[in-house]
């Protein structure tokens, strides 16, 4: 029997390792271009248009929950806040002259109305051209048309219910009855 002469075990890059990237999927999306990276944090929706550098990836435009306290609205993680961070980050971009770009969901598995689908759908609307399939996007959640519904239905039944599950909303001087319109205002002053 002979000796082994060199390991036989291949260490995997730490990123992959900490299960952080699927590199055969990343070498994909590369191929197309520009990408949409959109995150969330404990706190923030983060939506990024990404160029590959050999150097390491450069953002060339930003947006994020923060963002939309310019106009009068919390830093908060819902479907229509999301599809208004897409929103801004598709004018920010197509003010760069940044027309194209797949969305790139890191390692996260998709689902319909999935928060990045909102991002997806306000950055189309926008003007981006982005690949998708109409499927996935629920308008009336992006709109927040469900939330309207689920505070006015708990306004007429339990008041104080209404007050503790809306608290951000109110507290903002915001009504949740009233969130399409709001959507569609800031919307249009964007």
């Amino acid at each position: 029997m002979g000796r082994a002469t060199r390991c036989t075990y291949k260490v995997a890059f730490r990123r992959r390792r900490e299960g952080k990237t699927n590199y055969s999927k990343r070498i994909a999306l590369l191929k197309f271009g520009d990408r949409l990276v959109v995150r969330k944090t404990c706190r923030n929706i983060i939506a990024q248009i990404v160029a590959y550098s050999p150097e390491g990836d450069k953002v060339a435009v930003s947006a994020s929950s923060k963002d939309l306290s310019k106009y009068g609205l919390p830093n908060m993680k819902s479907a229509p806040f999301a599809y208004l961070i897409g929103y801004l980050l598709g004018k920010r971009a197509i003010a760069k002259n940044i027309k194209k770009a797949v969305l790139d969901l890191g390692r996260r598995t998709p689902t319909k109305s999935f928060f990045a689908y909102a991002v997806l759908k306000g950055a189309i609307d926008a003007g981006m051209d982005i690949p998708h399939s109409e499927s996935v996007f629920d308008m009336d959640r992006f709109s927040g048309k469900h939330i309207a519904e689920y505070a006015n239905q708990v306004k007429k039944s339990d008041e104080a219910m209404y007050k503790r599950l809306f608290s951000k909303y109110l507290s903002s001087k915001i009504d949740p009855g009233n969130l399409p319109a709001l959507v569609e205002d800031v919307k249009s002053k964007m």
